[in-house]
């Protein structure tokens, strides 16, 4: 018979669970437009994927482990939030929540590789900084479009 999670730990998905349906149930009352604009659209429909992803990863099997299935359950949590925050980047205006995605980004990633270093777990590979991805895989970001200084060769 497989056995599933204990209490404390169905106690912390429901948590997150409640927290993801809250946050969709803002955004069903929130006062919006008749229709979303297609940017809109856009953000909710990557949100929506983020979010399903998030919460079936986080639904893990347990391992005979406190401390890889708290692992295995946090990864998704974090990834999701790293998505999320992409999503706001790539579809968002509002400077100062611009710069918490970027900060969520940075800090989710580095409890990640914390927590897969403090089991002696792999890490992913390295790749591009998800802050500077979009769905097409170019952001259209670079040193001269956010008109930032370039060092001049000599």
């Amino acid at each position: 018979m497989e056995r599933r999670f204990g209490l404390p730990s169905r106690l912390l998905l429901a948590l997150s669970v409640s927290t993801c349906f809250a946050v969709a149930g803002i955004r069903a009352n929130a006062a919006s437009p008749a229709s979303p604009s297609a940017e809109e659209s856009a953000f909710l429909s990557e949100d929506d994927v983020a979010m399903s992803k998030m919460m079936t990863d986080m639904d893990v099997k347990p391992s005979g482990s406190v401390d890889e299935d708290f692992v295995a359950m946090m990864v998704p949590h974090h990834q999701g939030a790293v998505e999320m925050a992409q999503a706001e980047l790539r579809h968002g205006h509002n400077e100062q929540l611009r710069r918490i995605a970027q900060e969520i980004i940075v800090e989710q990633q580095q409890e990640i590789v914390a927590m897969r270093v403090a089991l002696g777990q792999p890490l992913p590979p390295a790749g591009p900084a998800p802050d500077q991805q979009s769905p097409q895989g170019s952001s259209g970001m670079s040193h001269t479009t956010l008109k930032m200084a370039v060092p001049k060769e000599q």
